[in-house]
């Protein structure tokens, strides 16, 4: 067999390797949805994709490494969030933040992914802890590098636990009369809260 013809056995060609690897990817984002951390197997996603459990773990190694892999996709709405933070003075940072990631929320298109991590994360300590370092990494250290104030850090962290609180009662828990709230009635008396965890001596 002539070189031009033959594959050389061992990795695939770079385009087929991207592609699988999409593919893998959101296999795992809809079994993580619809399972949950537990019930979720290499084996179900491998199924899923329609390629070998080895070749899972080739590109993406445990279960744990592909979970983080998986909700890395679907929170990249989110990690804009320091960006909305930054984009203006200090003293509307609290609507800003409030007002960017409860878009995030109110997008069914990205709600969607977002209630998948959180169900898992409440349901698993092993999914807990990757949605956490995702979290503080990815997201809270750089909202706090914005912010530069004494205890940044704790600032962000308050400030997101107010804004996550209030979107879990709001779309996972559906809590009335929030869940059914004009939006903009919620970002209005959410936002001075959270401008006062950042920005309050």
């Amino acid at each position: 067999m002539s070189g031009t013809t033959a594959r050389r056995r061992g990795r695939p060609p770079r385009a087929e390797s991207a592609d699988t690897r999409d593919r893998i990817l959101t296999a795992a984002r809809e079994e993580f949805s619809e399972r949950g951390y537990e019930k979720t197997s290499v084996r179900g996603i491998a199924k899923s994709a329609g390629v070998d459990s080895a070749l899972v773990h080739h590109y993406f190694g445990t279960k744990e490494q592909i979970f983080e892999a998986a909700i890395a996709v679907a929170f990249a709405p989110a990690l804009d969030a320091p960006n909305a933070v930054a984009d203006g003075p200090l003293e509307g940072v609290g609507e800003r933040l409030t007002r960017f990631v409860f878009g995030v929320w109110d997008n069914p298109t990205t709600r969607a992914p977002l209630l998948a991590i959180l169900r898992s994360a409440v349901n698993n300590e092993t999914a807990a802890a990757v949605f956490r370092r995702l979290v503080a990494t990815q997201l809270l250290r750089r909202v706090a590098a914005q912010v530069d104030l004494p205890d940044a850090e704790l600032r962000a962290e308050l400030a997101a636990a107010q804004i996550v609180g209030t979107a879990m009662m709001r779309y996972v828990i559906k809590l009335e009369p929030l869940a059914s709230a004009d939006l903009e009635q919620i970002i209005t008396r959410v936002a001075p809260v959270v401008q006062r965890h950042l920005t309050q001596p």
